[in-house]
């Protein structure tokens, strides 16, 4: 499994924080805080869906012998899933690293992670694998991302990136959204970055054993 930390492109928008509902502001949050895991009963319970071009199913992936959440879709601006589901609502994660278990399928693919800042502002960080340079504009800064072939754990430092990008310090996560075209194993956020050896078995990705 290829390892990319992620260097990206941010979309800011400077909306302030309104009295939404935050889905973990009463749980503890150190160590590992999953919100998706394709093996649960309900992947996608605390997601909404929308896939007009195309479908967000649960397939059996080839390479880990494994369910894995599938996004498929002709337009990736309207295939996606969200979180939380309301719209209201913000996550109100406080962890700064982001972990994204994907496969690579070779097609067009992008994801958005909404930040609040220390003052007070909304920051969108938007990565697609289609587009070639970093932009950093008023309200949207986003970025190049290069993955390998087949599965990619993609690493997300939201802390530096909001201090590279606006000079300003992050302090929570408010939504999470991965558009067409991709399969996810796990999104989980972290209190700092862990090696393979130290992480719990339940967030490894196992490849089957090649038989002789």
């Amino acid at each position: 499994m290829y390892m990319y930390k992620l260097i990206f492109d941010f979309s800011l928008q400077f909306n302030f924080l309104n009295s939404a509902e935050k889905m973990f502001k009463n749980t503890f949050q150190s160590g590992f805080l999953s919100i998706l895991y394709s093996l649960g009963s309900k992947p996608l319970q605390i997601w909404d869906k929308e896939a007009a071009s195309g479908h967000v199913k649960r397939p059996q992936d080839e390479d880990i012998q494994s369910n894995v959440l599938e996004i498929i879709g002709s337009n990736i601006q309207s295939t996606y899933i969200t979180c939380p589901a309301d719209p209201a609502a913000t996550l109100g994660i406080k962890l700064p690293f982001l972990v994204i278990i994907v496969k690579n399928l070779k097609k067009y693919f992008t994801f958005e992670i909404q930040v609040l800042d220390d003052k007070n502002v909304r920051r969108r960080f938007r990565a697609s694998n289609f587009q070639a340079v970093t932009r950093v504009k008023p309200y949207i800064c986003t970025m190049p991302l290069r993955m390998d072939e087949g599965w990619n754990q993609i690493q997300l430092n939201l802390a530096d990136f909001t201090r590279r990008a606006y000079g300003t310090n992050y302090v929570e996560t408010l939504r999470v959204q991965v558009h067409a075209n991709c399969r996810l194993r796990r999104i989980y956020f972290s209190d700092r970055l862990y090696s393979e050896e130290e992480l719990p078995p339940e967030f490894k990705l196992y490849l089957p054993m090649q038989k002789a």
